[in-house]
């Protein structure tokens, strides 16, 4: 029985294994180490995947679909001819496809999978992940996060020196930046960002978009098959400009008169809201993992989308570092992927190789500042990128006179307010009642690093203390499976307005609550908690008074992140020729 390790894509999915010593790239049964997540149904009711199906998505665009990961963790339906499939669904045969592939190439069965995950997928994408490989037939108790095996994949070919890595990983369909610290045997991720909703087929629609522009047409008025055929020829013009200079887009059609000749300054032009969401990326990662620019020794590109030379300028003009070039975009998180499922199997020669994972998104709990506030928000438990695996304890006092219960439900998100997060599961516990203030709950959040959080609520009055184990909404372990990681995390067990002026101040409060973290977050909540319940108050002078200061508070942090950010000097002017670049918000 053999693991392998797979990088399930956006746009292309490949496999590997621990042999020899080595991560080794499984070849499909065409001899090719991609292929492409994309799936199509035949005629005849016959399920096709990979290359065979990438080919169907022009010629039978109603019974053929790819990027369906970005739906990942979605209710979402796809509809190919008559049948209606989810994305975990359409996942699951591209993995049953690669585990095939890989059983032909080694010659016995494969009965468990490490795959990688975007970093920045939340609990429910993360489960529909793991639904998928239990629908192809494959046993998944770890995740790894993309970039972490890119780190790893990259400390195998380069090693020798204690080094910080910035990976960024700008796939089809998503964008993932870590910040990763290599030392002796350990790779410690020090923090992680993302945008789930940012990928090359973003550049494929806006150069589309484009085309259709200086020809009287919108892209969404067209008919599916004519929509493919556009967004296929901007793929190809993409990639024709990672070795030429210029790539020419035209149809032969009324439509579509006039041809549309682009290169790599148009392009910047036409897609600079992506470069203006890859800064803001990067910032947060930086900025979250405590380093400066300077800091960073290297940069690795990893992803597909990675190949666009416009990409590449930009990263290494933003950044000012080193571009580190060890193996292809397309292959280095599977070769990663493939040297962690020879970790978990304790390979001998992965023995020593030690490597910590980070939280992703925040986990909290839903809470009321006063009796009377309308909106609940978050009070967070774990925040976003602390080191796995962790548990915290918080108390919660009740919010009224003779409160007989106190309801704790947990969220996973950085909104502010709770309902803007994504909601995990609740607990009840029952407490005397007596006058507020006076009763509490302690709430304890353990959290490890296949992705299994547990949820304790006890009340010291009563001893009344209840348990959840929350291991995602669509996610199938055994109760076996369940037991045996809740005695490992045992040992952690440790105390470690209506008004426009005033919707914008609450706007800009809720923005840099989202963006900062630690005793800058909390003071932020504080404020926004003070904000509303003046504002509750429907008092003028109390209102206005709570506005400007809350107005100073958040200018003051808002210049402590200028005087502390990130040290980008990039001006185009510096280049000896001009090659469109602006400057970013740095």
């Amino acid at each position: 029985m053999a693991m392998i390790g797979i990088d399930l894509g956006t746009t292309n999915s490949l496999a590997a294994v621990w042999k020899d010593g080595k991560s080794v790239l499984i070849p499909n049964a065409f001899g090719d180490l991609l292929t492409p997540s994309a799936v199509s149904l035949d005629e005849d009711g016959t399920i096709l995947v990979g290359k065979v199906a990438k080919e169907r998505l022009i010629s039978h665009p109603e019974c053929s679909v790819t990027a369906f990961k970005r739906l990942m963790g979605t209710t979402a339906k796809l509809q190919l001819g008559e049948q209606a499939f989810s994305p975990e669904e359409l996942s699951s045969f591209v993995l049953r496809r690669l585990k095939e592939d890989a059983e032909a190439y080694l010659g016995e069965p494969v009965t468990e999978a490490v795959i990688s995950v975007p970093a920045y997928f939340n609990d429910n994408q993360r489960s529909a992940t793991k639904l998928a490989a239990q629908l192809a037939g494959l046993h998944t108790e770890r995740l790894v996060n993309e970039p972490s095996a890119a780190a790893l994949a990259c400390r195998f070919q380069d090693t020798g020196k204690d080094q910080s890595f910035l990976v960024f990983d700008f796939g089809g369909g998503t964008l993932d930046v870590s910040v990763v610290d290599c030392f002796d045997t350990v790779i410690e991720i020090a923090a992680v960002a993302g945008d789930n909703r940012l990928g090359g087929n973003d550049f494929d629609e806006a150069i589309a978009r484009h085309f259709c522009k200086i020809n009287g047409q919108e892209l969404a008025q067209l008919s599916p098959t004519e929509q493919a055929i556009l967004l296929k020829q901007a793929q190809l013009c993409k990639e024709i400009l990672t070795h030429r200079g210029q790539a020419a887009m035209m149809q032969d059609s009324p439509k579509f008169p006039n041809p549309l000749l682009l290169n790599n300054k148009l392009l910047l032009e036409i897609s600079a809201p992506f470069f203006q969401r890859m800064e803001r990326v990067i910032a947060r990662a930086l900025t979250d993992g405590g380093h400066t620019v300077g800091e960073i020794d290297k940069v690795l590109l990893v992803g597909g989308s990675c190949h666009m030379p416009v990409v590449q300028s930009y990263i290494a003009h933003l950044l000012g570092r080193e571009i580190a070039r060890l193996g292809s975009p397309d292959t280095v998180v599977a070769q990663g992927v493939g040297a962690y499922a020879g970790i978990k199997a304790r390979g001998e020669e992965l023995k020593d190789i030690m490597m910590t994972d980070v939280c992703p998104f925040t986990l909290g709990v839903e809470v009321y500042s006063h009796e009377k506030e309308k909106l609940s928000h978050i009070a967070p438990m774990i925040e976003r990128n602390s080191v796995l695996p962790v548990s915290v304890e918080h108390p919660f006092y009740t919010l009224s006179d003779n409160q007989k219960r106190i309801t704790i439900s947990v969220y996973q998100g950085e909104a502010y307010f709770a309902r803007e997060n994504l909601k995990l599961g609740e607990l009840e516990v029952e407490v005397p009642p007596k006058p507020k203030g006076e009763e509490q709950v302690l709430v304890r959040f353990t959290y490890d690093i296949n992705g299994i959080l547990e949820v304790e609520v006890q009340s010291p009055s009563t001893k009344e203390k209840k348990r959840q184990v929350i291991v995602g909404q669509r996610l199938h372990l055994s109760q076996e499976e369940i037991d045996a990681r809740l005695k490992e995390l045992q040992r952690l067990k440790i105390h470690p307005a209506d008004q426009e002026e005033n919707r914008l101040v609450l706007a800009r409060g809720e923005r840099i609550y989202t963006e900062s973290l630690g005793p800058v977050r909390e003071q932020t909540g504080r404020c926004l908690a003070y904000l509303r319940e003046a504002m509750d108050s429907q008092s003028p002078t109390r209102i206005r008074r709570a506005r400007e200061e809350s107005t100073r508070f958040f200018d003051a942090v808002e210049q402590q992140f200028l005087d502390g950010g990130l040290p980008f000097d990039f001006d185009p002017e510096d280049d000896e020729e001009d090659d469109g670049w602006t400057n970013g918000p740095f």
